[in-house]
Formats: C-alpha cells, sequence, structure tokens
C-alpha cells in the first residue's frame, strides 16, 4: 500500500469507524447511516491538546473559524458536506497544552453540559512530555488513572454518548529527536493504556502512530509534524 492511500485510508478511518461507525474500506462518500436512534442533529464533540485546538477562534459568532485548522474542521467540514440534511452540530473544544487532567478539570462545562452525543478524545502528548521534563505528576499511572476517571464521569453523565478515543501519536522532531528513544518508550506505555481504556470503555479506538510511521517513507518526520 502506498503512502498517499495509507493517508487516506487514516482519513477514512476517523470519519468511518471514529464518527459514523462502518468499515475502515469503505469510502468517505459512501459511508452509511449512524447507528444512533437519534438519526439527525447530531452533536459531535471534539477534545483534546494543540492537534484538536489548530488555533480555534474562541468568539462563538464566527463560524468560518471555531472549528480550527485541525483534523476536527478536516471532518465537520466534510461530514458537513455530505449530509447536510442531518444538521450536524460540531463543537471543537480542545486547548493547546492541556493533558488528561486540565480536561478532567473542565469537563463539566466543555463537555457533560454540551450534551454530545459523539465525543473525540485526543489527548496524552503533553502528559508525556511533562513526565519526560521531571514531572512526576504525569507519570503513566497516573495518566491512566485520570483518563479512567474522566470517562467514568462521561459513563455517569451521558450515558448515551458515543466515546472515540484517538491514540496519541509523536514523531522526532526538534529537541524530542535527542531523546527520541526515551520518548518513544513512554510512549509506547500510554498508547497501550488508552487502547486498553477503550476497550474497558466500549470506545472507538483509533490508531494514529502507524500512519505517521509510514509517512514518513514520503517525507520526514518535521514534514508531518
Amino acid at each position: 500500500m502506498n503512502s498517499s492511500l495509507q493517508r487516506r485510508t487514516f482519513l477514512q478511518r476517523l470519519v468511518a469507524i471514529g464518527i459514523l461507525g462502518t468499515a475502515p474500506g469503505e469510502a468517505i462518500k459512501t459511508v452509511a447511516a449512524p447507528r444512533y436512534t437519534k438519526r439527525d442533529g447530531l452533536t459531535i464533540l471534539f477534545q483534546g491538546d494543540s492537534i484538536t485546538d489548530g488555533g480555534r477562534w474562541r468568539e462563538g459568532s464566527d463560524l468560518n473559524h471555531i472549528m480550527g485548522q485541525s483534523f476536527p474542521y478536516l471532518l465537520s467540514s466534510r461530514l458537513a458536506c455530505d449530509y447536510p440534511r442531518r444538521r450536524l452540530r460540531f463543537i471543537n473544544r480542545g486547548i493547546s497544552g492541556n493533558t488528561v487532567a486540565d480536561l478532567l478539570d473542565r469537563w463539566q462545562p466543555d463537555a457533560i453540559d454540551l450534551q454530545p452525543d459523539i465525543i473525540s478524545v485526543l489527548i496524552g502528548v503533553n502528559d508525556l512530555d511533562r513526565f519526560m521534563q521531571g514531572d512526576i505528576a504525569h507519570a503513566a499511572d497516573q495518566f491512566e488513572k485520570t483518563y479512567r476517571a474522566l470517562l467514568s464521569l462521561t459513563k455517569d453523565k451521558l450515558p448515551m454518548a458515543r466515546l472515540i478515543l484517538c491514540e496519541p501519536f509523536l514523531l522526532p522532531v526538534g529537541r524530542i529527536a535527542a531523546s527520541w528513544e526515551r520518548y518513544s518508550t513512554e510512549l509506547a506505555v500510554r498508547q497501550k493504556i488508552v487502547g486498553q481504556i477503550a476497550s474497558a470503555f466500549n470506545a472507538e479506538y483509533i490508531p494514529c502512530q502507524q500512519s505517521f510511521d509510514n509517512a514518513l517513507h514520503e517525507a520526514p518526520a518535521d514534514y508531518w509534524i
């Protein structure tokens, strides 16, 4: 499989499995209807750190910029174009620099109160980086404990919400490249944790790392990250 096809499959997987629940090989434009009793008017919430934030504007009146410039923008524009009659509502509450503890601290106003039907979470890279800088409060076991608390709260308050957990990913760029072996080892621990949590909470799990690793055959890490 060439790298351009791998990237397309990656995007399709995010859309098809993560949002609409179809087979990963299906084309975006032929994705089947969502598996929900509430067929129309779904609220889809994107949560995470800078990768989700994407420079989004905080002013809700500017509909041209509220989704930012990252994957929530790509997915929401694609789905809104393909399903205009579904009245899909997209919300981006990613905040650059956030850890999973930061998500938990603001989860009531930025998730529960929004009453989303689908919640996408991509978190973990900042937790990893702070641990690598010597902050043991962000060790892997604490990361798992807090992540589980976040999802337990979600299940309690929003029992019908569908969860999508995206695998945290990283490539050897900048200062990280000099300590890449240590970073990649610790990252793998957290990636495994997210996969296990996804299974425990019956959430969709979106693997990301391998797609970026494969993309390195076509362009270097700093191109992608």
